[in-house]
């Protein structure tokens, strides 16, 4: 089981920030650092700022060697599917080639639409739009001669030069409902379940190795993407959950008490207890799991995780 990591990227990450996260993580032997793609608090916190996902990724692609970097997920509506494309072929270029990963979705945050002036259409339109855009930005990576004509984008006879040094993996994140699968089996690589455990995470690969069959193509990486309170023991993980708590402005007075009210699905726990729920999703056929890390600033947090995957 592999376990990376999701960093808030809108809740006021740094620049300096992001490379200690990065450098940690690299020296601790996580494989791949994840990051949100926001522009606007997702829990209302206004004066929080938020560094431009790719702008971050590439950056942070230069001033490390091994690290896996990538994006869950880059909504549909920030960019056009060629610049979503072109700054992920970048990032690659910049690496070296070979650890750049593409989550892409149909966003959700109206707010930092309308403060941004991000057009935000009823949600059928933007799954619409995914539908075009991870086509196309499969298509720019490997084709050329592309022509594309859909409801939303147009491209013309377009040869995307350079292509990427490796193809990056591309993911599509859900519930492994009917629409987000089939267009998971059309064009990404892995599924990313998101918040939910082992039980339903195994129901759900089950559909998802089915859906792989039916279309006769190659199973899809099954992924899972859950909330997370990790400590080396019971004193650790207690001081953790205070700062937790003062970061969402909440009162872990009884971390115990604290721990137990968060969302059954997170995983929760000291590095032992926490080894024995990932083994339950590792069994439920879950190949790796991104840990949403919200106290950024706690790097030793990091060397925690790191201990876990197998």
């Amino acid at each position: 089981m592999r376990v990376d990591i999701l960093v808030e990227g809108q809740e006021d990450v740094s620049w300096p920030e992001w490379v200690a996260l990065a450098k940690t993580c690299e020296r601790s032997g996580i494989s791949t650092l994840f990051r949100s793609d926001h522009y606007l608090s997702v829990v209302g916190r206004i004066e929080r700022g938020s560094l431009d996902a790719w702008t971050t990724i590439g950056a942070m692609a230069a001033t490390t060697s091994t690290l896996r970097l990538g994006t869950l997920v880059s909504p549909v509506t920030f960019r056009h599917p060629s610049v979503l494309a072109k700054s992920a072929v970048t990032a690659d270029h910049v690496s070296g080639g070979g650890r750049i990963e593409v989550g892409i979705g149909a966003g959700w945050l109206e707010a930092e639409h309308a403060r941004y002036g991000f057009p935000f259409p009823a949600t059928g339109e933007r799954f619409a739009m995914l539908e075009e855009q991870i086509e196309i930005v499969r298509r720019q990576w490997t084709e050329t001669g592309l022509e594309f004509r859909g409801r939303h984008y147009a491209l013309e006879g377009l040869d995307a030069l350079p292509k990427p040094l490796a193809v990056p993996n591309l993911i599509v994140g859900g519930r492994a409902r009917r629409r987000s699968l089939a267009l998971a089996v059309g064009w990404a690589d892995e599924y990313n379940l998101v918040m939910m455990g082992a039980e339903e995470a195994g129901e759900r690969r089950g559909d998802i190795v089915r859906a792989c069959e039916e279309a006769g193509r190659d199973p899809l990486t099954v992924s899972l993407m859950t909330g997370s309170v990790i400590g080396a023991d019971e004193a650790d993980l207690a001081g953790r959950a205070r700062r937790l708590a003062d970061l969402r402005g909440e009162d872990a007075g009884d971390p115990g008490a604290y721990l137990a009210s968060l969302p059954e699905h997170w995983i929760t726990g000291t590095a032992e207890q926490a080894r024995e729920r990932l083994s339950e999703l590792e069994l439920a056929g879950v190949e790796r799991v991104m840990l949403q890390y919200l106290t950024h600033r706690d790097l030793d947090g990091i060397e925690v995780l790191a201990t876990l995957s197998s």
